[in-house]
């Protein structure tokens, strides 16, 4: 569903610019691109044609030779649109990215800026690896993605920018418990509660707070500091109590009790109301 989402938003901006009246002559191939002084209706009509065929590459070509040869026509704007969507169609991110970005520092009121800025997310965003990987190119997508819903929030783009988000954060919140858990198995406690740490109060709506707060449980046992740990389980508890990793973190601390001299004391008791002073004075 999510997929079929995007390529309708993908697809609307495409539909919008529709070619040239006129005829093409014939197949268009990478030679198009050689700079052959030609009218705007051949080459944008020419690189209509190739799109259509899916030949992307060759298409942001010929889009990009339609800016080059007629740079303040109404047709280099939408060509450069055109080009960035055409290279991210091929799956050429970068140079998708610069010119949705040109057309965005060109034309920063035109109509199709929201899309232009959601364009970059997208290619950021298709950009992310898995939690082994470095996540710079993750940070990249969500500061994006953010963008769009900030500058653009009643747009189709903000609302699927909204959702990406949380899946970015998650994945953000799946890197950090990875090194985490990294440290634990290497025996680095200290380590890995800051990662756990980072988890709970960078990412804490995600799907990874609940072993993140188990994990800082079984890591403060570790450290020797029972009553941090018994913190974490009971945060675990109050909002996960259903979950796999409160059980864990019961059962941890079921066979490592906070020792009572250790636990915290308990609130002093209210002052008891001042008594009247016994009345003085002879009968």
């Amino acid at each position: 569903m999510q997929y079929k989402y995007r390529a309708l938003l993908l697809a609307a901006i495409a539909v919008s610019l529709v070619p040239l009246s006129g005829c093409t002559r014939g197949n268009r191939t990478r030679a198009d691109t050689r700079y052959v002084a030609r009218d705007v209706n051949t080459l944008y009509n020419a690189a209509w044609q190739q799109m259509r065929r899916r030949n992307y590459t060759a298409a942001a070509l010929i889009f990009d030779e339609v800016e080059r040869q007629h740079p303040y026509s109404i047709w280099a704007r939408r060509a450069q649109l055109m080009s960035a969507f055409n290279y991210y169609a091929a799956g050429d991110h970068s140079k998708s990215i610069d010119s949705a970005r040109r057309f965005l520092s060109i034309h920063p009121g035109n109509r199709d800026a929201p899309y232009a800025l959601y364009l970059v997310a997208l290619n950021y965003y298709e950009q992310i690896g898995d939690v082994t990987r470095d996540q710079a190119v993750t940070r990249q997508a969500l500061d994006s993605l953010g963008e769009v819903v900030r500058r653009y929030p009643g747009t189709p783009y903000a609302d699927d920018a909204r959702i990406k988000i949380d899946l970015v954060r998650d994945h953000l919140a799946g890197k950090e418990m990875e090194i985490g858990r990294f440290y634990q198995r290497r025996a680095q406690w200290l380590a890995a509660v800051v990662r756990f740490r980072a988890v709970i109060d960078e990412y804490q709506t995600t799907s990874h707070a609940p072993e993140a707060l188990m994990r800082l449980t079984e890591s403060y046992l570790a450290l020797g500091v029972p009553q941090e740990a018994e913190r974490a389980a009971s945060v675990l508890g109050a909002n996960y109590p259903n979950t796999r990793w409160y059980r864990r973190a019961y059962e941890l601390m079921q066979r490592h009790p906070v020792p009572a001299t250790a636990q915290a004391p308990a609130a002093a008791p209210a002052a008891a109301p001042a008594q009247p002073a016994p009345a003085t004075g002879t009968n």
